[in-house]
Formats: C-alpha cells, structure tokens, sequence
C-alpha cells in the first residue's frame, strides 16, 4: 500500500468516475441517459435530470459495474442497496485482465456488515453512513485494467446504485494489488481455528480484518488469539495476539461496566456492531468487528497464513473452546494479481441464520 500523497501536490493523472449515468467513465459522458430506472421520473425533464441512477441485477445474474483500461487507480467506492441483499451480493474485482478474481467478498462483509443490520461505521478506509450508504477508500492500483462485477445469489432482483471514482494513467509498478479473501466456519469445529488465509503466496502485505461472529454458547467469547504465520512459519506463528478483543484494540470483553458490550467506531479499529437477542427468533448475540493495518501493515516475503481462536470460559478457570459462526473478510496488498483462494461461497453459505446450527446442505 503506498502512503498517502499530499493533498497539494499536483500529478499528472486524470480523475474520471463510472456509474449509471456513464457506465464507461467517459470525459463528458455524463448524464446523457435517455433510459433507466429513473426515466418516468424525468419524463417531464429529459436527459441530465436523474435518468440513470441505478441498475436492476436479476436473479442469478452477474453484472459489470465498471471497466478500466489502466493504467490507474480506483480511490473511493461508494455504493447502496436494500438491506435485504447486504448478504446475497457478491462483489468481485478483477485486475489487469487475470481470469481470478483478487476480490470475492459478500456485499456486506466487504463494507463491515455481515449480518444485514445497519451499523455507523466512521473508519479512515470504510464508512457505513446512514441508510446502507457504503464507502470504500481501500487504493485500488492497477497497470493494464480494471473490472468490478456483481453477482445477484437471491431470487429477488437487486436495484443497485453506485458511483467507482479512479485515476487515470500514473506509476503504479511498485504497488501492490489489493485483494480480498471471505471464508465462514459455520459451525466451526470443535477444537479448531477458524481460519481467514491459507497458504497465500506471493510479495506483500496484509492491510484489514473484519469479523461477523455469531455467538452460540453464553459467556464470554472472545478469548481465542489473533495469529499471523509469515513466510516460512509451519506449528507456531511469528506474530500471535493476547485475545480478540485485544486484536480489535478493546479490552476487558469490551464491557463498560454498567453498560455491557459497548460498540465504538475508530479510524483503524472498532466494534461497530452488537446485535442483542430479541427475546424471539434472534436468540444468540452477534458481534461485527474491524482492525485496518494501514499505520502497521503486516509484511511477508512469501507466505501468508491467519487464524483466530475461538474460546470462551468454563468452570475452574479453563477455557472452553466454542463452536461458533464466525464469518471473515482478510484485506492485503500482494506483487501479483490472483493467488491461492477459498472455493466461491454460494448462497448457503453466506445466508444469515437467526439461530445457531451449521447451514443446510
């Protein structure tokens, strides 16, 4: 990840921005839309009053939010949806013409909401503003091209309103490619980790964390420890962390005495989201957390691994390994565009369960 320019100092780029109202970011193409989902809407205006302001995604359709010939970078995502399909979108990123992805993570857990709930999330790389409306400032360098789709997994069609603000032309050769890794252990097996990477390969450096944990036992559930094995890191890991809440920059089972769990939102780490039983079908408690490296990425020369600890308490001060649906987006900058990377998730695997149990096969 490269460090952040001065706002004064002037570049030889050019800014262009891709959205429904000019899909190919084109100079001057703007607001030319003589159909789309708002042309009865202007029927009394005409082209340049809000003909185009979002895109219908059907049922198991895919579709192309924007393409870019690089070189460039994309430096703010803005996007909005109807809460119901936070979880049932899934966005990918593809760079410099690789047939894999770099980015395959839910709608919602890319944008720190993995439970379909809204949450204020007021971070320097992701903000979550008030109803759904998601940003991402994550760079996005690329040398030859740029594409980011979306894929519809419900049965309902998605309306999707969006706006990829990028650069055009700059060096961008010694830029890392910005990917994104979703897995869920649900329910996660008794006496295991859940794990985030596995088996990353390539130059780079890991930037962001985001956790959905779905609780499925009382007591506190956060003990387990955050670790990274770097390079050639086999049994133990070269960075290991003292507890979850300690990883998110918490302490104390993120309890303020007198008001429980308390969520607090930071430029680089936060506990957004507690989502509290409702006495009825929401039964079990559920938590949305994230930490952003940016200030202190974790570097590797060749390999990656990360895993989390999921432990909780039991009688005579033991701990209690839990068995609970944790859901993870790991964020890193890596030298190449795709590398090793979970099996796509489909829709089972990323629905939302109000109760505990594993997902229907």
């Amino acid at each position: 990840m490269t460090a952040r320019l001065p706002v004064s100092r002037l570049r030889a780029v050019r800014t262009r921005s891709i959205s429904p109202e000019n899909f190919d970011g084109s100079a001057g193409g703007g607001g030319r839309a003589t159909e789309g989902t708002g042309a009865e809407s202007a029927r009394d205006l005409g082209p340049g009053w809000k003909v185009s302001p979002s895109v219908d995604i059907p049922p198991g359709a895919s579709f192309t939010l924007g393409e870019i010939d690089g070189p460039g970078r994309i430096t703010h995502f803005w996007i909005t949806t109807h809460s119901g399909h936070w979880r049932t979108l899934l966005l990918r990123a593809y760079w410099d013409g690789a047939d894999e992805p770099a980015v395959e993570v839910p709608y919602g857990d890319f944008f720190c909401h993995g439970w379909g709930e809204f949450s204020q999330v007021s971070s320097e790389m992701v903000a979550a503003n008030p109803h759904g409306g998601f940003n991402s400032y994550w760079p996005m360098p690329f040398r030859a091209g740029a594409r980011l789709t979306l894929e519809n997994l419900s049965e309902a069609p998605a309306r999707v309103y969006y706006q990829i603000t990028y650069e055009l032309g700059g060096d961008h050769d010694n830029e890392g490619y910005f990917h994104g890794q979703w897995r869920r252990s649900n329910l996660l097996e008794y006496l295991r980790t859940h794990v985030l990477l596995d088996d990353v390969r390539g130059f780079g450096h890991y930037v962001g964390t985001y956790l959905a944990w779905g609780v499925n036992s009382n007591g506190w559930w956060g003990e387990g420890e955050m670790k990274f094995y770097l390079d050639e890191d086999e049994e133990f890991p070269t960075i290991c962390g003292t507890g979850t809440e300690d990883y998110f920059g918490g302490a104390w089972n993120f309890d303020v005495p007198g008001r429980g769990y308390t969520t607090f939102s930071t430029p680089y780490l936060g506990l957004p989201q507690v989502i509290r039983p409702d006495g009825l079908y929401a039964s079990q408690q559920r938590f949305g957390m994230f930490r952003w490296h940016v200030p202190d990425p974790i570097h590797f020369a060749t390999r990656l691994r990360v895993e989390v600890q999921a432990l909780g308490w039991r009688t005579g001060g033991r701990y209690l390994p839990l068995r609970d649906d944790i859901a993870s987006t790991s964020l890193f900058y890596l030298d190449r565009p795709s590398t090793n990377r979970p099996p796509t998730p489909g829709a089972q695997e990323m629905e939302i369960h109000l109760g505990s149990g594993p997902a229907p096969t």
